[in-house]
């Protein structure tokens, strides 16, 4: 996407050869609302995950091995005297990051998360329109006299979105491998709400990842004959399907996300007990 401007060709919203408008737009619909919603539920989800991976505590269930995904791998040394760090039991891959406030207990898997999220075609457009308004809406101006795309720092970094795929889908055969072994209680096997949550939650991830533009580039995206490489292609097809609903499956992970990390904080916390159907 890219907007003319008053130094290139003198046809911009601001050159001096366009009718001179005070406003800034004629538009007399609700333009501003689509844009003014998305910010709200950019907002809500970026203040809830911050609070909560800086909170450092209330995230894993002993009982049951429920782990939230905002603390998923726990990578912090537990601390014996202060009763912080990860807790042994919720570390699966070892503990080698220190123990202090300023450091998530997840510190080298969410810089990657949210690199992949910021980089997704989808929140590319979404976040351009509502938090920077380049555009915000048809015909209404932008704040912006300058347009440069994603050529220059910060945003040529965007092209890397390939790279922080493989990243994400890394970490969600990690949040995978949370989910399977949380079937298990105190007797054995077991199987309550958690589980669902935590299930669900790890599949609209996985749904999420797969549909990513850059997922369905990666299969078959450099094929020049199809029918050279059926397997391929069959794989292209599927993903091709989901990748049409990417932008869906990207609201709805935000929200699972903080629901499974909203319960197991409740459970975690001794607010609620966990709804057990086996175990």
């Amino acid at each position: 996407m890219s907007a003319p401007t008053a130094d290139r060709e003198g046809n911009g919203v601001f050159s001096p050869t366009r009718a001179q408008i005070s406003q800034r737009t004629l538009r007399t619909d609700r333009w501003w609302q689509s844009p003014l919603i998305v910010d709200l539920g950019f907002a809500a989800f970026v203040i809830y995950a911050t609070v909560r991976a800086f909170m450092q505590k209330w995230y894993y269930v002993a009982d049951y091995h429920y782990l939230t995904p905002f603390y998923s791998p726990c990578l912090a040394k537990w601390n014996e005297a202060e009763q912080s760090g990860c807790v042994p039991e919720s570390s699966h891959f070892g503990q080698f990051l220190p123990d202090v406030w300023w450091l998530p207990y997840a510190a080298l898997s969410l810089p990657f998360l949210l690199l992949f999220r910021l980089t997704c075609y989808y929140y590319r457009g979404a976040y351009y329109r509502s938090v920077w308004q380049a555009p915000t809406a048809c015909a209404v101006a932008e704040p912006h006299a300058k347009y440069t795309g994603e050529t220059r720092f910060p945003l040529v970094m965007q092209n890397l979105h390939r790279y922080f795929f493989y990243i994400a889908a890394a970490i969600s055969i990690i949040n995978t491998y949370d989910a399977i072994i949380a079937f298990h209680s105190p007797s054995g096997f077991g199987f309550g709400l958690g589980n669902v949550i935590l299930v669900v939650n790890v599949v609209m991830l996985w749904v999420y990842t797969l549909s990513c533009h850059s997922c369905r580039h990666v299969v078959g995206g450099r094929l020049k004959n199809f029918s050279k490489h059926p397997v391929r292609y069959w794989m292209w097809t599927k993903v091709s399907v989901i990748n049409t609903r990417h932008k869906l499956y990207a609201w709805i992970t935000l929200g699972t996300l903080m629901l499974t990390d909203f319960y197991i904080m409740l459970v975690a916390s001794g607010a609620i007990s966990d709804l057990r159907f086996i175990g």
